[in-house]
């Protein structure tokens, strides 16, 4: 098989996210006969076919959906490529650093502060972020640095866990395990849980207390998944808060997130086995910055337990 073009790559994402040739086409700026052309040309080279077609709808086939999850990865690691090096080539070197509203951004001003002080320190870009998008800043290149949370991707980056906190249930007052001291995460399962948009397999098992439970094999994580109740969707902690006090769902929340919220109409109970939530500082794999390398010194000097 011919290397795969990162043009072809470009237009097959377009397509498999519009779901739509003609809209795809017109987000890439181009007629849509071309783009047909290439998709047919880039199934070609893999031997296979990407998407079902009819004259109703567009989908993903399975070879589809496998290809879309790594032409993002791949894109977004060329896309890094470009913009550290640009970043490097200025003539005051700078770095970018990210992190969500909440406990993290609590974290990285101490984390700036004391990098500040070091040798060598470089001026430090900070960008708020939202759920779930450290990880892909850091890989396509927005960030040189962000401090992300359990669950995150690791493809491509290196990390180094900061702090770590056990988790709790949060559950509307009066319901039956609220009357309990503290719970298993077994004893949430049946339960319906909060969703989070566009959350992996992996992602909800972890939210949902299953992580122990699934097994490695697809078959096994499948047939879990199908024991899952479904929630609301929710896109921060503080949707997710309110769908509990609602009565509308359960979830499993890091203590610090329970501490913040006290309320008449929640319980908040230990669950004793399930794993920790962990904030880890994440920048891209292999980097040989000097500067991102006294930044990262700087945080786990400062949070990092010795001994």
């Amino acid at each position: 098989m011919d290397g795969i073009e990162v043009r072809e790559l470009r237009y097959f994402v377009a397509v498999a996210e519009e779901l739509s040739f003609s809209r795809a086409a017109e987000r890439l700026g181009m007629a849509q006969p071309p783009l047909s052309r290439a998709i047919r040309q880039l199934e070609r080279r893999l031997g296979g076919t990407l998407f079902h077609r009819d004259t109703r709808r567009v989908g993903l086939t399975e070879l589809g959906e496998t290809l879309l999850d790594e032409a993002r990865y791949a894109l977004d690691v060329l896309a890094g490529v470009g913009r550290r090096a640009s970043r490097a080539a200025q003539d005051t070197p700078t770095l970018v650093a990210t992190a969500k509203p909440g406990v993290a951004t609590g974290m990285l001003p101490r984390i700036l502060a004391a990098y500040a002080c070091l040798p060598g320190a470089v001026p430090v870009e900070t960008v708020v972020s939202g759920y779930r998008e450290q990880a892909d800043m850091v890989r396509d290149g927005r960030a040189d640095v962000a401090l992300v949370s359990s669950f995150f991707d690791r493809r491509g980056l290196d990390s180094e866990p900061l702090t770590t906190e056990p988790r709790a249930a949060a559950l509307p007052a009066g319901h039956p395990l609220a009357r309990r001291e503290e719970l298993r995460c077994a004893d949430l399962h049946g339960e319906p849980m909060p969703q989070w948009p566009e959350a992996t397999p992996a992602e909800r098992a972890y939210w949902s207390g299953r992580d122990h439970h699934v097994a490695e094999t697809r078959g096994r994580l499948a047939e879990d998944e199908s024991a899952e109740v479904r929630g609301p969707t929710v896109s921060d902690p503080g949707q997710l808060i309110e769908v509990v006090a609602l009565g509308q769902a359960v979830a499993l929340i890091p203590r610090s997130l329970a501490d913040a919220n006290p309320r008449p109409d929640i319980v908040y109970r230990p669950v004793t086995d399930a794993s920790p939530y962990t904030i880890s500082l994440a920048w891209s794999e292999g980097s040989r910055s000097p500067h991102l390398a006294r930044l990262v010194r700087a945080a786990t000097d400062l949070l990092v337990p010795t001994g």
